[in-house]
């Protein structure tokens, strides 16, 4: 049974459905329910329109021969444009059973593009962007079957440039790397997804999902429930924000390790002075948190030496990242998660000597190298393990590009650490409350405002 969590390459997809036909099915037989379960999507949203379907030579195209005869028997007005010839038998095989019309071109409803899926590694003629282009532009909404043409479906980067945006794409069996990576993500429209019968894949990535967390226990304390240590720095503010958000993110108490307090700071956090390694030293702190607000110099980079030596589970940002070496990572055995943004990212890969890759490949790289589970935050953040265990998440409101909301994350994320989940559970329960604290604020707000929606935000997945 397909899981809708799951997150395909091009290789694991063929080899899923490779499975399905050594049980018995057929190329031919998936094209139908393929194509079948898409004209389902097509026929609602058309709504009585007429649909063009461009139909390329490989199994895509034969897809949108078995689409345009799923509608044209449902009454819909359909045109296929095919501008080669079936290079498969299944696509040939489906074109023969297609009865409607044929033209070199359509106008007015759903433009449907089944030109190429997804394995396309080479860029689209100039005279195929070109056709997807003008009919894209003579059609008043576009979807693309499975992955966009002219889009890699493993990495999200556009082949060529200029391709149209779509309005929906309905991906098959499982989804793809491309549907939830930048840049290609940005053109997807909504996302649909029709399942094939695939089976899932053990490793395979998934997509991040509603966590279900729990009430504290009915002879809970706030010790039980987890005490957050937050180190403070030189801008004390952002370790007040973080500390914000993780009185809200579940933990029973949050002391922040500094000087003196923000008169605006809120009276349920706990200010600490004293050495710092008296206060790590605590048996009852289950959770740190380093970065926010820590500074860059000696001082700054004493104190990081000291809670990564201190080995409790850590969650490191701003500009602890910018501090860490690989030499801090070296004997730990408790939890660590590093949450940089790009810059960060590209920072880190430097220190840990990773060579260039894509995204997934960097992120995947660094968690290995630092054993920490790295959330590489941005448009479409992932979340990646260091024992292998990848997480894409759904996008999230673009009003998050404000100057604090990464304070936020990692004050969700170290609040979930010393509630008891391990690294990858953790940082991905914080990133899907950041993403639903961030809906619930609604637009134009603060950082502040965004840490006062974490508590709905966690009501939210009991």
């Amino acid at each position: 049974m397909t899981r809708s969590d799951q997150i395909f390459t091009v290789a694991q997809m063929r080899a899923a459905e490779q499975a399905l036909i050594d049980r018995g099915e057929s190329v031919g037989s998936l094209m139908e329910r393929a194509g079948k379960g898409v004209a389902d999507w097509i026929w609602r949203i058309a709504h009585g329109r007429s649909v063009t379907v461009l139909c390329g030579p490989g199994n895509n195209g034969g897809d949108g021969y078995v689409i345009a005869q799923e509608l044209a028997r449902r009454g819909t007005h359909v045109v296929v444009v095919a501008p080669s010839e079936p290079a498969t038998d299944a696509a040939r095989a489906a074109r023969e059973r297609y009865r409607g019309t044929f033209d070199t071109a359509g106008n007015g409803g759903v433009l449907v593009d089944c030109l190429f899926g997804s394995g396309l590694t080479r860029p689209l003629s100039p005279e195929l962007v070109a056709l997807l282009s003008r009919e894209a532009v003579r059609h008043s909404a576009l979807l693309a079957v499975d992955v966009p043409s002219g889009i890699d479906s493993d990495t999200g980067r556009p082949l060529n440039e200029g391709l149209p945006a779509n309005d929906v794409t309905v991906a098959l069996g499982a989804w793809k790397f491309a549907h939830w990576l930048m840049p290609a993500m940005a053109a997807m429209g909504q996302r649909r997804l029709v399942p094939i019968g695939v089976e899932p894949i053990a490793g395979a990535a998934t997509l991040l999902t509603r966590p279900h967390l729990s009430a504290p226990a009915i002879d809970a304390h706030k010790y039980t429930r987890g005490l957050v240590l937050v180190i403070g720095g030189v801008m004390p503010g952002a370790a007040q924000l973080a500390s914000e958000a993780a009185l809200r993110g579940g933990a029973g108490c949050v002391r922040l390790a500094a000087q003196g307090l923000h008169p605006s700071a809120t009276p349920d956090l706990v200010l600490k002075r004293g050495p710092l390694v008296d206060l790590l030293a605590d048996e009852r702190t289950t959770a740190v948190l380093a970065g926010p607000g820590l500074g860059l110099d000696e001082t700054a980079r004493v104190k990081l030496g000291e809670v990564l030596a201190a080995d409790r589970p850590t969650v490191l940002d701003a500009d602890a990242l910018t501090l860490l070496r690989p030499r801090h990572c070296e004997s730990r055995s408790a939890a660590l998660i590093l949450t940089p943004h790009l810059g960060e990212m590209a920072r880190l890969c430097e220190s840990f000597g990773i060579d260039e890759g894509n995204r997934i490949d960097r992120a995947t790289k660094l968690a290995q190298a630092a054993q920490a589970v790295v959330v590489a935050k941005g448009p479409d953040t992932l979340i990646a393990a260091p024992d292998g265990r990848l997480a894409l998440a759904p996008p999230a409101t673009s009003w998050l590009s404000v100057a604090g909301s990464g304070d936020v994350l990692s004050g969700i994320a170290v609040s979930r650490l010393a509630a008891g989940a391990d690294g990858f559970t953790a940082a991905c329960e914080a990133v899907w409350l950041h993403g639903e604290a961030a809906r619930l604020a609604g637009p134009a707000f603060t950082a502040s405002g965004l840490a006062r929606n974490v508590s709905e935000a966690y009501a939210a997945t009991l």
